[in-house]
C-alpha cells in the first residue's frame, strides 16, 4: 500500500472512478488512490436503469450530463472499445394540463442548450413505441439524441482509463476513519494501515453520511430504496424503441433485450439509516415479493398508458438503495470548515447520467483549482444543520422519491 499520496478516494463506484479519470489525466505529476472495500461499481452503480438524460427540467444536471457523453467518446477513442450507447431517444407524453405546461417549459430548455428536440403526434409515437396507450395525450414531445448504457461498463471504463495514467486501484481495502485534527483531514484510516494525503473524497455512496461524520458532518442524504422491472420479451417491444417518461403515471420505461424495462414510484418509498445498510448489499432483501405488492398499489397509473401491463410477465426485478435529497439535488464539493475533504454524493437516481461532471468538477476542485462547473445548487449546507440518521430527515428524503415524476 502506498502511504502517501495526493488524493485519496472512498469509494470505487462510478462518481470514484470518474473523479480519477479526471484528476489522473488533468494531474499527471499527480497520484491518485481509489479504496474500495468490495468490488467496483458493485453497489448503485450497476443497479442503475441508466436513463443518459440531457434535457430535463433541473438546469443544473445538464452541462454534468453533457460532459458524460463527451468523455464516454474520449474513453472509447483511448481504449479502442465502444460502449455502444443506445441512443433511441426519449418520448415525453403529457396527459394533463399541468404536464403539458412542464413540458412546454422542458422543450424551451432543449432550445437553451442546442438540444433537438421537437412534438411528434400520437400516430409516430405509437409506430415508435407499440406498447405505449397514447389515447390520454394532450402533447408529445420527442428527445431523440437521449440515450440509455450499460452502467457498469461505463464506471469501468472511467476506472480502466484512469488506471492507464497511473491511478492506484485498491479493492477489498475498508476505509475505517478520517486522519484529521482541528478542522484538517490528512488521510484515511484502512484495514490495511493508514495513508497520508492532501485531500480526500468521500464518493463512498450512501454510506457517504458515516464517514463525514467522523469531523461533525451531517451530510444531507439518505439511502432510499431504487426498484425497477423487466418483463418478458415481446414483439410490443423492438429493441430501438425510444424511452418513454410518463409523469402522470410518474413511471419511466426504455426497452431491454426485447423486454421493457419500467419503474413505477410507489407511494412510500423504503429508506434506510447509513448505519443499518450492510457493507455489502449483494444478499440484501430490498422485497421480500420483489415489488409485486407495490406494482399491484401503483400499477394503475401505468397501465393507463401500458393496457398489456397486467398480462405481461415479469422476469427480473431489480433493487439497490440511491442517495437522495430532500431537493432531488446531489451532494457535491467542499465541507464548510474542514479543509483537505471533498464530498460527491446525493446522485437521486441520477448518478450515472451526471458522473462525467461530477468526476470533472470535483477533481478540479481536489487540484487546487476553480470549477469549470457550477456546483452552487449542490452545497452540502444548503438545509442547514441536519440529522441524517434521524426519522424525519429520512422521511424527508424518502418523499422526495415518492414525489419524483422524472425517470
Amino acid at each position: 500500500m502506498m502511504k502517501k499520496t495526493d488524493l485519496v478516494i472512498v469509494g470505487g463506484g462510478i462518481f470514484g472512478c470518474a473523479i480519477a479519470y479526471y484528476f489522473s489525466k488533468n494531474n499527471p505529476g499527480k497520484q491518485v488512490m481509489i479504496l474500495e472495500r468490495n468490488e467496483l461499481n458493485n453497489a448503485a452503480t450497476s443497479r442503475a436503469a441508466a436513463l443518459m438524460t440531457m434535457v430535463r427540467s433541473k438546469r443544473s444536471y445538464i452541462p454534468l450530463t453533457i460532459e458524460t457523453f463527451k468523455v464516454a467518446k474520449e474513453m472509447e477513442e483511448e481504449l479502442g472499445e465502444t460502449l455502444d450507447f443506445k441512443v433511441v431517444g426519449m418520448m415525453h407524453v403529457a396527459a394533463s394540463e399541468a404536464k403539458v405546461r412542464d413540458l412546454e417549459v422542458l422543450m424551451d430548455i432543449a432550445r437553451e442548450y442546442d438540444q433537438e428536440a421537437y412534438y411528434i403526434d400520437k400516430e409516430e409515437a405509437k409506430e415508435k413505441a407499440p406498447w405505449l396507450e397514447v389515447e390520454e395525450a394532450l402533447k408529445i414531445g420527442f428527445v431523440p439524441n437521449e440515450a440509455y448504457c450499460d452502467p457498469y461498463m461505463l464506471g469501468t471504463f472511467f476506472a480502466r482509463c484512469a488506471r492507464n495514467r497511473g491511478a492506484k486501484i485498491r479493492q477489498g481495502v475498508e476505509v475505517v476513519g478520517l486522519i484529521h485534527e482541528a478542522g484538517i483531514v490528512r488521510g484515511v484510516k484502512t484495514t490495511e494501515g493508514d495513508i497520508l494525503a492532501e485531500t480526500v473524497v468521500d464518493a463512498a455512496g450512501v454510506w457517504a453520511p458515516l464517514l463525514a461524520g467522523q469531523v461533525g458532518v451531517g451530510l444531507p442524504m439518505a439511502p432510499v430504496r431504487s426498484q425497477y422491472w423487466i418483463t418478458e420479451r415481446s414483439d410490443l417491444f423492438p429493441i430501438n424503441s425510444p424511452m418513454v417518461l410518463l409523469p402522470d403515471a410518474q413511471a419511466y420505461a426504455r426497452p431491454e433485450g426485447g423486454g421493457l424495462l419500467f419503474g413505477i414510484r410507489e407511494g412510500k418509498s423504503l429508506v434506510a439509516s447509513p448505519k443499518d445498510v450492510p457493507k455489502d448489499i449483494t444478499d440484501f432483501v430490498f422485497s421480500a415479493d420483489e415489488g409485486m405488492e407495490d406494482l399491484f398499489e401503483n400499477g394503475e397509473r401505468l397501465a393507463r398508458f401500458f393496457s398489456a401491463f397486467y398480462d405481461m410477465g415479469i422476469k427480473y426485478y431489480v433493487a439497490g438503495f440511491s442517495g437522495y435529497t430532500p431537493d432531488s439535488q446531489l451532494v457535491l464539493g467542499a465541507v464548510p470548515g474542514i479543509k483537505g475533504f471533498l464530498v460527491a454524493s446525493g446522485c437521486c437516481g441520477a448518478g450515472i447520467s451526471v458522473a462525467g461532471g461530477v468526476g470533472l468538477g470535483i477533481a478540479e476542485m481536489a487540484a487546487g483549482r476553480p470549477n469549470p462547473l457550477d456546483f452552487s445548487e449542490f452545497e452540502i449546507s444548503r438545509f442547514g444543520r441536519i440529522d441524517p440518521f434521524g426519522e424525519e430527515w429520512l422521511n424527508r428524503c424518502a418523499a422526495a422519491r415518492s414525489n419524483k415524476v422524472s425517470g
